[in-house]
């Protein structure tokens, strides 16, 4: 958003004391991946910026792609492929079943409910749910699963539509979304809206004091407009009539944190214990982050020494995961053509197609065994386990891995 002349504005409290602490570059849309026939065209790039907001201490990106481009009839990503978050989402659930007590007569929503990942694990117990999602193809999954969902955005309208309709949610989640919002208060105000008066809203969302603490700037994409902390979201949540009750801190995706919102205010020690650890590191203050472009410097210049190093060697590397994150390492860096051989991923909607900027191609994880690199460079680095795992015949055969983030190392 802006404000006078341009000026930027905060997505959260509108604030205009923004500082700018790390900048990317013209960066191509991290999911945008490119069909064989895109090749001829030039992509369009978009500059990659990141500040932090003086009056409300939420760390963010300036420029706002039109939510419509990034998340349109060619979204790539379904949670379904990743057998660690199906995990994680089954556990979820269990949890909140026992802990709300919820059966046939209670409802669950999820805001960007993808391909029905996780509300499949309600319904299977007989629990309503409804999925709310604007990519078209993980809708169609979703609806293939029996899932209802319904193909949207979500934010007050919806929220006031859904509520007018009977549909007050007795649980919402919102995984890995809140970040993703151009609207971020319509967001959240539509939470409220949606909640029953004892409903809980259920969040996870990138930490941001992990990403800065491990330098983890490939998870900084035009998808991912916030970069939250406890002391920003306790904020934002006040702002529309709800409470931060709960705090978990999380491993998956490089460090999350699971929230615990309502509009009754019952907040636990977990809360006070994440605010004042906030403000003991400061991350509620401009010099946390001032020190993160250079981090992200070495990291870059390191992983280039290394793959040269190699290179020079006699070395084929590829790559594996054509995450959102890969793009974005891969365009930073400069890691194209000569120094991959291609990138491998088990996401069936994304072999045939290309990573955007630096253009190597997506195959099936298949022509890893039959080409047999000496080296796999992990992209979804944050899935490293479950990858090696899966490649356990690809090291059996002498092959290694290479992790990039937080700094780049051969295991």
């Amino acid at each position: 958003m802006s404000g006078a002349a341009g000026t930027p504005r905060c997505r959260s409290c509108g604030g205009e004391d923004l500082r700018v602490f790390l900048s990317l570059g013209d960066m191509p849309l991290s999911d945008g991946l490119l069909a064989p026939e895109d090749l001829a065209r030039e992509e369009p790039r978009f500059p990659l910026d990141v500040a932090f907001c003086a009056d409300c201490a939420l760390a963010q990106i300036l420029e706002t792609v039109p939510p419509e481009q990034l998340f349109g009839a060619d979204y790539p990503y379904f949670s379904s492929y990743t057998d660690s978050l199906l995990r994680h989402s089954a556990a979820n659930v269990a949890a909140r079943i026992g802990e709300c007590h919820l059966d046939g007569n209670s409802l669950v929503v999820e805001l960007a409910s993808n391909d029905g990942y996780l509300l499949q694990y309600y319904h299977a117990h007989g629990i309503p749910v409804l999925g709310i999602d604007p990519a078209p193809g993980p809708v169609a999954a979703a609806r293939a699963r029996g899932i209802e969902t319904r193909q949207a955005f979500f934010g007050r309208e919806l929220a006031a539509q859904l509520a007018a309709e009977g549909h007050r949610a007795d649980v919402i989640h919102a995984n890995n979304v809140l970040a993703h919002v151009a609207d971020t208060n319509g967001f959240v105000a539509g939470i409220a809206a949606l909640l029953k008066e004892d409903g809980v809203a259920v969040i996870e969302a990138p930490y941001v004091k992990e990403l800065i603490d491990h330098g983890e700037f490939d998870t900084i994409y035009h998808e991912h407009l916030c970069y939250f902390s406890v002391t920003a979201l306790t904020r934002l949540f006040q702002r529309h009539g709800l409470s931060l009750n709960r705090v978990e801190p999380l491993a998956i995706h490089g460090g999350s944190l699971r929230l615990f919102v309502g509009g009754r205010s019952q907040p636990d020690r977990s809360v006070a214990q994440h605010l004042q650890a906030e403000r003991r590191a400061g991350v509620d203050r401009l010099d946390y982050y001032t020190g993160f472009s250079a981090r992200v410097g070495r990291i870059r210049s390191g992983l280039i020494a290394l793959l040269g190093r190699l290179k020079r060697e006699g070395a084929r590397i590829a790559g594996y995961g054509a995450a959102a994150k890969g793009t974005i390492l891969l365009n930073f860096a400069g890691l194209g053509a000569g120094m991959l051989e291609f990138v491998a991923d088990r996401n069936v909607h994304k072999q045939g197609r290309y990573i955007p900027g630096v253009r190597l191609p997506i195959v099936a994880p298949e022509r890893i065994l039959r080409e047999q690199p000496d080296y796999l460079l992990i992209l979804p680095w944050n899935f490293k386990e479950e990858i090696m795992e899966q490649q356990a015949e690809f090291r059996r055969r002498g092959g290694r891995f290479i992790v990039p983030v937080p700094q780049p190392v051969i295991v």
